[in-house]
């Protein structure tokens, strides 16, 4: 028998029970052991719930319970949670948790307090999908040259519609808020934060990178419009939200951000609500790992698995992957030394010269200009849009910077890289 106390009984929780429950007799088969839910924690025990186990408000309850084995965290949030996680983990119990922030700004802390207890969080990168165990355990061979992912389904929604229906970000998202794909406030997912934190979980794993999300580079989807889809459709390219690891000698890129992405490309194949993340081996080349990124059973089926893991009695991974430090000693790649292609979308007047101007601002930065397209704007006004051909962080960011400060510029201009 192992026991379990569930801290969080929310949407995931109450999956976690029902599946548990619902599925006994093949999860103790593979288990090879009853897992029996012995309390679960809320916020409020007058809401009515669906479940029927023991409930309490205090997550002390059991972090301290000695005949509690394994402590889920499905609370969520950060220093509260991880109050409660270290005090389970002092308590000598094993952890599972589906908390993506926790782990973002956490896991080199939990790594060091959990030592050779059991720590699994499976769930917190991609939803059921199984990238945590596919890096730690089915890629250990390879030097992880590249992960690329889309781990946003609210974001990969908007963007697919916006590119099949020709709609408007606005519109896109509040249809996105009504069918319970984007929360009221949907800043956490639009503005990229919560797939950074899914990010830097896959990088400590891949790389050893010890990185903040302040440290990388994040930026949303708020400013993409229907302009920049048609460019990409004229040069055959997809624009998906990505998170994307390179590996550059001792360096690591990290950054998450929109993306110009060849549409024969696999992961530009991802539409909808549905993750996707691919990850290219030095040795085995690219992988590709597609399913539901989020939802309560989708999820849940990955804590679960978690759970019957640490139930079997065997040795868990360790929990970052490395069972000692990396010698190569992989370090963050500076934000301004990222390398690209760009995108840039530029309202300008509609006069002779001004294309000269605007190549002579790139010049100065030795930058070159690919491909161009000219849009109808407002009288008097046109679209500008450019891409360029390789070129640094630092370059493109200087040469944005001069434009703004040209009066034949209209409008913030609007910058996408390009993955290639």
């Amino acid at each position: 028998m192992v026991n379990i106390g569930i801290i969080g009984v929310g949407t995931v929780g109450a999956s976690v029970v029902k599946i548990l429950q619902k599925n006994r007799d093949i999860i103790t088969a593979r288990a090879g052991k009853e897992i029996r839910i012995v309390k679960g924690v809320v916020r409020d025990l007058a809401k009515h719930r669906d479940i029927d186990i023991p409930l309490t408000t205090d997550p002390y309850e059991v972090t301290d319970d000695p005949n509690i084995d394994i402590v889920v965290e499905l609370m969520g949030g950060v220093e509260e949670a991880y109050k409660i996680v270290r005090r389970a983990l002092e308590n000598k119990k094993a952890v599972v948790t589906a908390n993506k922030a926790l782990l973002a700004y956490h896991r080199y802390d939990l790594k060091e307090l959990a030592k050779d207890l059991p720590f699994e969080f499976e769930a917190s990168v991609a939803g059921g999908i199984p990238i945590i165990k596919a890096l730690r355990e089915g890629l250990s061979a390879n030097h992880i040259e590249a992960i690329r992912g889309i781990m946003n389904g609210t974001c990969n929604y908007i963007l697919t519609k916006m590119a099949n229906e020709g709609a408007s970000f606005d519109e896109v998202l509040a249809e996105a808020q009504r069918l319970g794909y984007a929360e009221a406030d949907p800043t956490f997912d639009i503005e990229g934060f919560d797939a950074a934190h899914k990010l830097l979980i896959l990088a400590s794993i891949a790389y050893g990178i010890d990185a903040k999300p302040e440290d990388i580079l994040i930026e949303g989807i708020t400013k993409i419009d229907k302009l920049d889809f048609e460019f990409a459709e004229e040069f055959g390219y997809a624009i998906k939200l990505l998170t994307i690891a390179k590996k550059r000698g001792n360096e690591v890129e990290l950054r998450v951000h929109p993306t110009l992405i060849q549409k024969s490309e696999m992961i530009a194949k991802v539409d909808g609500v549905m993750n996707g993340v691919s990850v290219i081996g030095d040795a085995v080349g690219e992988t590709m790992y597609y399913g539901p990124g989020a939802g309560g059973d989708a999820t849940a089926s990955a804590v679960i698995s978690n759970i019957i893991d640490i139930a079997r009695g065997g040795k868990c991974s360790p929990m970052l992957g490395f069972k000692k430090p990396l010698e190569s000693g992989m370090h963050l790649a500076p934000k301004e030394s990222i390398t690209s292609k760009y995108y840039l979308r530029l309202v300008v007047d509609d006069r002779p010269g001004i294309l000269a101007k605007i190549a002579s601002i790139f010049g100065e930065e030795a930058i070159s200009i690919e491909s161009m397209l000219q849009k109808p704007a407002k009288e008097g006004l046109a679209n500008l849009l450019l891409s360029t051909h390789t070129t640094q962080e630092a370059a493109i960011q200087k040469a944005l910077s001069a434009l703004q400060t040209q009066e034949f510029l209209k409008q913030a201009p609007v910058m996408i890289r390009i993955e290639t």
